[in-house]
């Protein structure tokens, strides 16, 4: 099987408006991929759910529509420290569905919270001590006794907060992860990673500190961390200085030692002074299987298997043209942006974002790549997408873009794969755009 051919499946605009509070800083299928949710920098949760095939409208099917938005996090002030915070949601993670409900978690820099999403599409009349509007009777006129009894009523969507996760954190929450035992979850910020009970918010148990007694010695900060998908003592935290620590929770409280650290050994000859800056890791991600990780530094992703510490088994150039750009990407800033990445359903195929609204995906068994590009100019609804290139120099052909016309205000970060299908949701600043394997579109 050669690479899979993506046509575009659907573009949502979730917000009217480009203002900063627009833009998508969070993208998450749920574990059967029929709801998919997005956060913003608005503090705004909008989740979109698949719609059923239809037979009459063939082109609208399993289109994702909008099935509920809310507001999750507000800003605040932080009074002790002066300190200001976002209401931006960092990351949404689905919890696995115990009943008709639905629930997720959604995290800013500080606060965590657990959201309950129902469905009610009927509603109870004929109560026996109220009114019509809910109001208490008045006791002397009830004379007579009657059953209450459901009314059918227009599908309403109800989320409601259940529980909210505060005061854990002293530095900014970079991600979260929910245990395959689905009653714990862990969050991890630059320096400690914290272990929580879903049912328990008062309190959580400290499992990584890496705070040195004097912050002068500092020299990483933890930038992820996921829990293992099958094994609930297992979970993995990466670092500022391009490593990896497989922790065990079995072994002690506190996993300040690792029981496994990967780490590739550097090349001498292409150390500079960009190298630790572009070597740290921006996102971790276990395959389904639960055999490897998937990593993502500022110009490469890499594949590691839990049984081979010392490199990566396969290594795979996102942007090597930017290299020689690394001193102007340093300037603006650009050098520090963070990268997600991402496995599709049967771990063969890896995705990544770039600049100028391109993605990249790598096909594990064919190693072959592809750069596709998310725009709203270049294709329409149902048109398959054309493969790009960027041109360092030399000859140019017609489609080539040019290193140095690539647009670095337009990157791809936030990228999700549909967990069982060949369906993928990309994050371009506020546009979400679905695309669809066109073998599979075609099939249907």
């Amino acid at each position: 099987m050669g690479l899979l051919v993506f046509s575009k499946h659907q573009q949502i605009k979730p917000w009217v408006g480009k203002g900063p509070a627009d833009i998508i800083s969070t993208v998450e299928f749920n574990h059967t991929g029929e709801l998919l949710a997005t956060g913003d920098k608005g503090g705004r949760v909008v989740i979109f759910q698949r719609e059923p095939e239809s037979k009459n409208a063939p082109h609208s099917q399993g289109e994702y529509d909008v099935y509920s938005t809310f507001q999750s996090h507000e800003p605040e002030f932080d009074y002790l420290k002066s300190l200001e915070i976002e209401e931006k949601i960092n990351k949404i993670k689905w919890l696995p569905q115990q009943n008709a409900a639905h629930s997720l978690l959604s995290t800013n820099d500080k606060t965590i919270k657990l959201w309950k999403i129902t469905e009610r599409d009927k509603r109870p009349e004929g109560y026996n001590l109220k009114d019509e509007e809910g109001k208490l009777k008045d006791l002397s006129t009830v004379t007579s006794l009657q059953v209450p009894v459901l009314k059918p009523m227009d599908l309403m969507v109800e989320v409601s907060p259940r529980r909210i996760f505060a005061n854990g954190h002293t530095y900014h929450i970079n991600s979260i992860s929910v245990n395959s035992d689905c009653e714990t979850y862990m969050s991890a910020d630059d320096l400690r990673i914290n272990l929580w009970h879903l049912a328990v918010t008062d309190r959580s148990f400290n499992i990584v500190d890496i705070k040195p007694a004097n912050m002068e010695d500092l020299t990483e900060v933890i930038t992820a961390s996921e829990f293992h998908p099958h094994h609930c003592n297992l979970f993995v935290y990466s670092s500022s200085k391009g490593s990896l620590r497989l922790c065990d929770m079995r072994a002690a409280a506190l996993c300040d030692k690792h029981s496994k650290l990967f780490e590739e050994p550097e090349d001498p000859s292409n150390r500079s002074f960009f190298s630790e800056i572009i070597s740290s890791v921006s996102d971790v991600k276990f395959s389904h299987s639960g055999r490897y990780m998937l990593t993502r530094d500022y110009l490469t992703v890499k594949v590691w298997d839990l049984n081979m510490e010392a490199r990566p088994i396969e290594t795979y150039q996102v942007h090597d043209y930017l290299r020689s750009k690394l001193c102007s990407l340093y300037e603006n800033d650009c050098i520090f942006d963070k990268f997600e990445c991402a496995w599709n359903g049967s771990d063969s195929v890896i995705m990544t974002g770039a600049y100028n609204n391109f993605f990249r995906m790598f096909d594990r068994n064919t190693k072959r790549d592809v750069t596709l590009e998310a725009s709203r100019e270049s294709s329409k609804p149902r048109a398959v997408l054309k493969p790009r290139r960027v041109c360092v120099g030399g000859k140019r052909r017609r489609d080539d873009i040019s290193v140095d016309s690539l647009d670095f205000t337009k990157k791809i970060l936030h990228t999700a794969w549909h967990p069982a299908e060949n369906i993928i949701a990309i994050a371009a600043t506020n546009n979400l755009y679905i695309f669809q394997d066109k073998v599979n579109s075609d099939m249907r």
